[in-house]
């Protein structure tokens, strides 16, 4: 496969005044910088020119299609799937899957990532492979009803839960479905997580939902899962794991990282004894409204402050080292006359010495 070369790494080549090697695939921004067509205060830290001062961006990774443009005979498939847009995705999505097996958040063949690239088109990993060694040639090109269109390896059987989401909320460029042990653990013991407590999770997160369990991959979890992720980022999917959606796979990506440490803060917070300090209602319509203007929508702006704090306490399970004795069973009599027979003797052997 050959090297993909991004409008960062030309910049990088142009420094050392180097050329790309002659077998890599430019992506559209990369062939503007080397041809000099991209405004030198337009790349990423590059001077601005004199007099002017640099304008600061922020790096945008959604991938933005013409409505009504996908691809349809198996050329046009074919050419799509290895173009260099498809080819700088994959390898996003390779790199996605390296940081969810660093961190832990994927086991043995576990988790998968999907990005959508058209009306009705999503890359998506395959099926039975460890997600810290995927290679771009790896991913799969499906449409959203599942079907396979491209890629020499079997696509993830779990792309249609992904799709769930997908087809009912159109913001939903990219989802990655992983088991974090800290988020997972609080699927698997159905507790709720509980709000109001660290501002970034009601702004990134907002509110967590809960998947009910269904069977992994089939049509009755897409739907489960895809009704609660319609309005809902984050997803606990009870005994399964945890899936999240945005605008693009890095800030799907983010949001795993932000359940997986919102839960363990909880949970270690919790067994620190003091509760759990809960800011208030009008504290925390202050965050949703700042959720609101970065262009996250979120289902709790029509609420009254006095609902948009759970009052529960959450406390962390506690299981007894020594079960208490059933006093509904009695002794055996036999037993206790054994008992006593040799606690006789060695009081006896004691007595002696």
């Amino acid at each position: 496969m050959s090297n993909v070369i991004t409008a960062r790494d030309a910049e990088e080549l142009l420094r050392k005044g180097e050329q790309p090697p002659a077998d890599a695939i430019l992506t559209p921004s990369a062939r503007d910088v080397l041809s000099g067509r991209a405004k030198p205060a337009s790349r990423p830290g590059a001077p601005a020119p004199a007099g002017q001062s640099a304008k600061p961006s922020t790096p945008d990774y959604e991938y933005k299609w013409t409505p009504g443009s996908d691809p349809k005979t198996p050329a046009e498939i074919e050419r799509f799937f290895y173009s260099p847009a498809m080819e700088v995705l994959k390898e996003r999505m390779c790199e996605i899957g390296r940081r969810l097996w660093v961190r832990e958040y994927t086991d043995g063949n576990g988790g998968n990532i999907t990005i959508r690239v058209g009306d009705n088109l999503a890359l998506c990993t395959p099926t039975l492979i460890c997600k810290g060694a995927m290679k771009p040639a790896d991913m799969c090109l499906v449409n959203l009803d599942g079907q396979q269109l491209a890629g020499t390896r079997v696509r993830t059987s779990e792309a249609l839960t992904h799709f769930g989401i997908m087809k009912r909320q159109p913001a939903c460029k990219s989802c990655v479905h992983a088991h974090p042990p800290h988020a997972t653990a609080f699927a698997i013991a159905n507790v709720d997580i509980p709000s109001c407590l660290i501002p970034e999770a009601e702004v990134f997160l907002g509110k967590i939902g809960v998947a009910k369990y269904r069977t992994p991959g089939t049509p009755a979890n897409a739907d489960e899962v895809g009704e609660v992720g319609k309005i809902h980022q984050a997803v606990l999917m009870q005994n399964h794991g945890v899936i999240v959606w945005g605008k693009d796979v890095e800030d799907a990506y983010w949001k795993m990282e932000n359940i997986d440490s919102y839960c363990r803060t909880v949970w270690i917070a919790a067994g620190l004894g003091g509760g759990l300090h809960r800011f208030t209602g009008g504290q925390a319509k202050e965050l949703i409204n700042l959720r609101q203007k970065l262009g996250m929508a979120d289902p709790r702006a029509g609420l009254k402050e006095c609902e948009l704090c759970d009052s529960a306490d959450f406390r962390p399970g506690a299981i007894s080292a020594v079960p208490a004795q059933s006093s509904a069973a009695p002794a055996d009599p036999s037993i206790e006359a054994v008992v006593q027979q040799i606690t006789e003797q060695i009081l006896k052997a004691l007595a002696a010495k």
